[in-house]
């Protein structure tokens, strides 16, 4: 149990999340930081309190966020200064500054182990509902993409993420042409082909409408929300620019 409060995300925020594998991450990070007796930390092998898994904790989906953000900064071999500011600044504008910092400084000690990122998923992908597993991917393409350089062997590694989360391909593709613009990124974002009919593509846009609609992660607080509030304008725009181009 964590003595030190370090947060709200931290301690009490966290769920399912301080349990398994990514609280094995998140122990060896903690105890990184502080010595032992300003903190102590307790992870395990195992499950924590079942009667806990059910409820949202905004500190569980901010943990798995740092964990496989640093699992995606760590793909090209090297992790830059300049990385780490560009994913600040992005975590300031989604968290806020004061949180953004605990953030940036467990990112850094996450950043020097090894993540068992296959069996980090699973976890995350047995008690994290689909829509906020879709959260995650689109934060995780948001940061590959905030230096304006993004490496392949990052979009590699949010591909492998995804499938490990079980998030299918067709949102997988329509996540990531939110971020890659060519000229089917429309349709890609809602899923359909560009030799979709009308009717199809307006069907299409009410199914994607309901999936990345905000409110399926209004649990986690304001600020993820807004994040999802962006999210939801893309396939709005997508749509706005399909009607626009056919004339319907």
């Amino acid at each position: 149990m964590v003595k030190l409060k370090f947060g709200k995300w931290v301690g009490s925020g966290l769920g399912w999340a301080f349990g398994g594998p990514l609280g094995a991450v998140l122990g060896f990070a903690l105890g990184s930081m502080f010595d032992a007796a300003s903190i102590t930390v307790q992870t395990t092998t195992g499950i924590p309190n079942p009667g806990r898994m059910n409820a949202p904790h905004a500190g569980d989906f901010a943990a798995s966020l740092l964990v496989l953000s640093a699992a995606v900064m760590k793909s090209d071999g090297r992790t830059l200064k300049s990385e780490l500011d560009y994913v600040k600044s992005f975590l300031v504008r989604q968290f806020g500054e004061a949180q953004a910092q605990e953030q940036v400084l467990m990112l850094k000690e996450i950043l020097k182990q090894e993540i068992p990122l296959r069996e980090v998923c699973a976890q995350i992908r047995q008690y994290m509902p689909h829509a906020e597993r879709l959260q995650l991917i689109h934060y995780l393409f948001g940061i590959s993409k905030a230096d304006g350089h993004v490496h392949p062997s990052e979009l590699e590694t949010i591909s492998m993420i995804s499938e490990y989360l079980g998030v299918n391909i067709a949102d997988f593709n329509s996540l990531k042409a939110m971020y890659f613009r060519d000229t089917n990124s429309d349709y890609r974002i809602l899923e359909v082909e560009p030799e979709a009919s009308d009717e199809e593509v307006k069907k299409a846009y009410r199914k994607m409408a309901v999936k990345f609609h905000p409110d399926k992660v209004a649990a986690l607080g304001d600020e993820v929300q807004h994040a999802a509030k962006e999210k939801f304008q893309k396939v709005q725009e997508a749509y706005e620019n399909i009607k626009k181009q056919r004339g319907f």
